[in-house]
Parts: structure tokens; sequence; C-alpha cells
């Protein structure tokens, strides 16, 4: 297959840390080949600035397997640019045209500070997963995969809900800087396996405090975080949440 080349503005949001003023600089980068990702567009432009003696661009990455999560960037006005279920590693050049304007930006959220430039800080989400604390599961040989019996869309619902990746483009994606989607992702697929069981109540009630704490918004309800998540997390999860955060405070009482 051949492949086109093509010359691009990117127009990308510099800021030193969190405390100084940021702005937008305008680069033009040519020869980009279609077949490239946009990370690899990425790294050519910041070969260049290093080149001329500049600052290269500051951004996540790690795996560019669309499995870490980390390329976290706000591409054309979307989380991870405009291809559905598509991490920013993942998407291609062929994706833009020729000539076009790109803007790039951090994500956008006081729960996750600018680092620099298209780095944030996303060590909330950390410290959510660490409010649920384990699992209690006995140590030694590994136990028959058959001995615990799960009905299949358990099963299934639970592989699905554990597929996110912790982004956090839901938590970009939405106007109250929300992260209901990752959270009840966090707790359904353990919530729905009897693994999770033991400590089922009060992982979720200290995983909502600690949501709250970090200072995330609430939920909207208008789906923006399942429209944009590259791992296509169901929205029905943050209703198994609501309902497991119910039953919890509840009988807490």
């Amino acid at each position: 297959m051949s492949q086109n080349t093509m010359n691009l503005k990117v127009k990308v949001w510099r800021q030193k840390n969190a405390n100084a003023q940021g702005a937008f600089v305008t680069y033009d980068v040519a020869g980009i080949s279609d077949e490239m990702s946009f990370l690899e567009m990425m790294d050519i432009l910041n070969e260049r600035l290093i080149t001329e003696g500049g600052d290269p661009v500051a951004f996540d990455h790690d795996c560019r397997e669309g499995i870490c999560g980390m390329c976290s960037m706000y591409i054309n006005g979307k989380p991870h640019g405009p291809w559905q279920a598509n991490t920013t590693c993942q998407l291609h050049m062929r994706a833009f045209k020729d000539g076009e304007t790109i803007v790039i930006e951090p994500w956008r959220a006081n729960s996750f500070p600018i680092v620099k430039d298209l780095t944030v800080d996303r060590s909330a989400f950390d410290r959510i997963i660490q409010a649920g604390g384990y699992i209690s599961v006995n140590t030694g040989n590994a136990v028959d995969g058959n001995s615990l019996p799960i009905e299949k869309q358990n099963a299934d619902d639970a592989f699905a809900a554990a597929m996110c990746i912790g982004c956090g483009a839901c938590v970009a994606a939405c106007k109250n800087s929300s992260a209901m989607l990752f959270l009840s992702a966090k707790v359904s697929h353990l919530a729905l396996l009897p693994q999770g069981a033991p400590e089922r109540k009060s992982r979720v009630l200290n995983m909502v405090a600690q949501m709250d704490k970090e200072g995330f918004g609430s939920c909207t309800n208008t789906g923006a975080c399942e429209a944009t998540c590259p791992k296509e997390i169901s929205i029905a999860n943050i209703a198994r949440l609501n309902k497991e955060y119910l039953g919890a405070s509840l009988s807490a009482e």
C-alpha cells in the first residue's frame, strides 16, 4: 500500500507547570506519513524542537498499544481524537487531511492538575483504587478454574468492566469532570465476582468517599463518558455502582 505524506499545523498547549500560565503554540510539521501513529508525529515534532534547541512537548506515553492508558490528549475537541473506541497511540495520521490544523490539549479537570504541557497528574485515580483495598483470597497453589462457579453473564460483565485502563477520558469528556464511569468499572468487576464479596460493602463506601475527596464532579447522566471511552465501558456500571453504594450505606446504618 502506498503511503501519502501531508503537511500539518499542530496547535499545542504549552505550560511549564501547574502554577504557570499556559498558551497555545502553533508548529508546522511537514512530511508526515498517513501511516504514522499520532504519537510518532509528536515524536517527529519533538525531534525537530530538540534539534533547534527548543523545549520538546511533554506528553505521557508508555505501551503505545492501547493498554496502559497513559496517552491522554484532547485532540480537536475530543479525548483521544476522532476515532471511536480508540486511544491516542492507536490513532493514525490518516484520520487527518493535508493542510489541516490539529488542536492538542491536556485533560481539563481540577482533579488532574497539569504537570507540564500535555502531561497531567492522574494519581487521584490511583488513590481511589487504593481506597478499595484488597480482596480476601487463600494463598498457596492456584485453585482449579472451575472451583468457583460464576454465571456467564456475570463473568462477561465483570470482564468488560475490568477492561477500563484508567486513562481519564471519561473525566475529560464530562462537563462536571466526573469520575463515575471509572469508579463504577472498578467497583463492578469485583462486585460481580465471588472473590470480591468479602469486602464488597466497605470497598464501594471507601472508594466513593475517596472520589469525593479528590474533587471530582457529579455524574451528568449525559453519557459523554461512555461515548468517548476507548474501551467502551458501559454506563450500566454507573447504575450498578449506585445500587452497590445504596445497599452498603443502608446496611452500615
